[in-house]
C-alpha cells in the first residue's frame, strides 16, 4: 500500500510517496530539482539533466519509477519518483549551495517515518509543526488536522464501497465540493488563484468547517444506505454536500458574508496581524 504525501523544505513542498511494503519513501524529482535549482522551468530542467545522464549510461535514471501524484491542474498524474538512495545519487548532478542541506533533510525524513510507524501520535506533531512553521494559527491547525482526520474516514468508506483511487475519488470530491460551494474544486482553486497548492490548504476557518460536515455528512449517509455502484456513490456524495449548503446559507443569512473566499493562505497570513 502506498500513502501520499507532502514533504516541506524551506517552505517549499516535496510530493511523497510512503511504500508500506517496501518501507521507503519516493520523492518527486522534479520537485527536488525545483528547489537545488532555482529553474523557473523545473521541468525542462530535469528533462534536460534526465536526457544527458541516460546518455551517459547514468543507472540511478534507468531505475527510477514513475507514480501517480498531484499535478499542478489537481490531477493525479505520472511523474518520475526516486527513493533516497537514487535522490542521494542524482543531486550530485545538480550544483546546488542547497545540496547538504537537503542531504540532511532527506536523511531525516526518512528516520522520522520510522518513528512514526512506532508512535503514530509523532505523524501528527510534525503536521502541526510544519504548519507553524508556516505561519498558520494553532486554531486554523487544528481545524486542519481534524479535517485530514475526516476526509480519512471518508476515503476508508469509499475503499470498502469498491470506489477506485484516482477518478473516481476525484469526481465525488468534485460533487461534494460543488454541493456545499456552488464550486468544483477546479473552478474553487481559480477563485482562490491557486495553481498547485492545496484547496484545503487555503481555506478558511469556516470553509473548512463546512467542507468537514459535507465529508463527514456523505460518509454517514453511505454508511446508513450503502451504496453499490459509482452512480449511487454520486448521489450520497450530493446529498453529503446539500448538508453543508443549507448550513452556509443559514450562516450568509445571519451574517451578509458569503462564505466562500478569494483568499488564499497568502493572502491570510500577509493579513496576519503582527505580534
Amino acid at each position: 500500500m502506498r500513502t501520499t504525501n507532502i514533504q516541506i523544505f524551506e517552505q517549499k513542498q516535496v510530493r511523497s510517496v510512503w511504500d508500506e511494503d517496501e518501507e521507503k519513501w519516493y520523492f518527486s524529482i522534479v520537485d527536488v530539482v525545483s528547489i537545488l535549482s532555482d529553474s523557473e522551468n523545473p521541468q525542462v530542467y530535469w528533462r534536460v539533466l534526465k536526457k544527458r545522464l541516460l546518455k551517459e549510461g547514468n543507472e540511478t535514471v534507468t531505475n527510477c519509477n514513475a507514480l501517480k501524484m498531484v499535478a499542478n491542474d489537481g490531477k493525479m498524474r505520472l511523474t518520475d519518483v526516486a527513493d533516497t538512495q537514487q535522490l542521494l545519487r542524482l543531486i550530485q548532478s545538480v550544483p546546488s549551495k542547497k545540496a547538504e542541506p537537503f542531504k540532511v533533510w532527506l536523511a531525516q525524513v526518512g528516520s522520522d517515518r520510522l518513528d512514526e510507524m512506532q508512535d503514530p501520535e509523532l505523524s501528527i506533531n510534525k503536521a502541526m509543526q510544519d504548519y507553524l512553521n508556516l505561519g498558520y494559527s494553532e486554531n486554523w491547525i487544528n481545524q486542519r488536522l481534524k479535517s485530514i482526520e475526516i476526509r480519512k474516514e471518508l476515503t476508508d468508506e469509499w475503499k470498502r464501497l469498491g470506489m477506485k483511487e484516482g477518478q473516481q475519488f476525484a469526481v465525488l470530491t468534485d460533487i461534494i465540493t460543488k454541493g456545499w460551494s456552488d464550486k468544483n474544486t477546479k473552478e474553487y482553486k481559480k477563485h482562490k488563484a491557486l495553481k498547485k497548492e492545496n484547496l484545503r490548504d487555503n481555506m478558511t476557518n469556516t470553509e473548512l468547517i463546512l467542507n468537514m460536515l459535507a465529508e463527514a455528512s456523505t460518509k454517514d449517509i453511505s454508511q446508513a444506505v450503502n451504496p453499490e455502484t459509482f452512480d449511487e456513490n454520486k448521489k450520497v456524495a450530493k446529498q453529503g454536500g446539500n448538508v453543508a449548503k443549507v448550513a452556509r446559507l443559514e450562516l450568509e443569512s445571519k451574517t451578509g458574508k458569503k462564505v466562500v473566499s478569494d483568499l488564499s493562505a497568502k493572502k491570510m497570513l500577509e493579513n496576519k496581524p503582527k505580534k
